[in-house]
């Protein structure tokens, strides 16, 4: 088995809150970042994969397939984006970076079977925010 990770950039603004605290609850927990006209990170989005080198092409996976992909399902419709007024999945979700790595796996997942119906497999999601927040999470099986 062998790993692939492939790197995307896309600028986006969110802001953090939640209805289940008060105006003043929420500043308290999310300081700046409770600024309510949101503010704005350039984020970079490591999606990694897992399986064989195929003999045939000597790639786990084809990078323009998965460029596609992760271009016409995240980086397109997130790039520019306020994530809290244009990405559907944040209507019930705090937009923080944990939330956007489980949004961009159930994205990827909608439609990983139809692109790469045998493989490679999708194994970790990143996400550097700032350079002092990076994010990463395993995907399951």
């Amino acid at each position: 088995m062998m790993r692939v990770t492939r790197c995307y950039h896309f600028p986006a603004n969110h802001r953090l809150h939640t209805p289940l605290l008060s105006d003043a609850e929420n500043a308290e927990l999310f300081g700046k970042c409770n600024y309510p006209f949101g503010h704005g990170h350039n984020y970079t989005v490591e999606i990694a994969v897992e399986g064989p080198v195929r003999a045939e092409t000597g790639q786990v996976v084809d990078p323009g397939a998965l460029d596609r992909l992760v271009q016409s399902d995240v980086v397109a419709p997130m790039a520019h984006a306020n994530l809290n007024c244009k990405i559907p999945e944040f209507g019930d979700l705090v937009a923080t970076t944990e939330n956007l790595a489980v949004v961009i796996e159930q994205r990827l997942r909608a439609r990983w079977d139809e692109v790469f119906p045998e493989g490679p497999a999708l194994c970790r999601i990143g996400i550097r925010e700032t350079l002092n927040n990076y994010i990463s999470k395993a995907v399951a099986r």
